[in-house]
């Protein structure tokens, strides 16, 4: 199982739009259920305020994700594209396995 975390910086503006974005329910699940391999995205806002948000993505595998990019790169470029003004910063913090 892979974790793909990412954190944003959201622009006070437009934190209804970025949530509706990245929420479970959103253009980018949609994106990612063209994929046998997605298992579920999460999305959390820090409780201690501001515009910090991380945000999950579990895949069933790190082939199955890089297959995913591969495959739906055109799609996600312009997901990604139409997102960017929504946020002052984005770090893929890392991609982590589960372990037993």
């Amino acid at each position: 199982m892979l974790l793909v975390v990412w954190e944003y910086r959201v622009n006070p503006e437009h934190v209804e739009e970025f949530e509706a974005m990245y929420r479970p329910d959103g253009p980018w699940v949609e994106l990612f259920h063209r994929s046998p391999g997605f298992v579920s995205t999460t999305l959390m806002r820090d409780i201690r305020g501001g515009q910090r948000y991380m945000v999950s993505d579990r895949w069933s595998s790190l082939e199955a994700y890089e297959h995913f990019r591969a495959e739906h790169a055109e799609a996600y470029a312009a997901l990604d594209a139409r997102g960017r003004r929504l946020y002052r910063s984005e770090n893929e913090v890392g991609r982590f396995d589960f372990l037993s």
